[in-house]
């Protein structure tokens, strides 16, 4: 029997003047659909210094607040992802394309007209985002 693994996920909300900052993924699994920045916890990391790591890896930004925003579980095939996601009101720095072999850009995109082709583990993050809920169980 294949051993079954859960991994983590730790993704920021960066908002600013009632828009969100997506990132469209390139030469990856969910190439050309938009997400969230962030990425996989890694072993003795904690959950907010994941996403602090992340920040700083993707967009350059660093000395990030940071506010628990949404845990979602999601199933996709035989993979199971948890994600816990962070709201950032305040960071150092300009955001830039850290990654451009992973990301092709960096776009704000209005709260009610995100773009359609969203990255499909990041659908319940935004779902459970946008229902203020923490937690959104199926």
């Amino acid at each position: 029997m294949e051993n079954k693994i859960v991994k983590i996920g730790c993704e920021v909300f960066i908002t600013k003047d009632g828009q969100l900052l997506l990132g469209k993924r390139k030469n990856c699994f969910g190439e050309g659909t938009w997400a969230l920045p962030g990425g996989h916890l890694e072993y003795g990391e904690t959950l907010e210094g994941c996403a602090k790591r992340e920040l700083r890896e993707e967009l350059g930004i660093q000395d990030v607040s940071l506010e628990l925003a949404t845990v979602t579980d999601t199933f996709i095939g035989f993979h199971h992802y948890i994600h816990v996601s962070f709201l950032a009101d305040q960071y150092m720095g300009e955001i830039k394309l850290m990654e451009p072999e992973l990301c092709e850009e960096w776009r704000f995109f209005a709260l009610d007209s995100l773009p359609n082709h969203i990255f499909e583990p990041h659908q319940r993050i935004l779902e459970t985002f946008f229902k203020k809920s923490v937690y959104l169980a199926k």
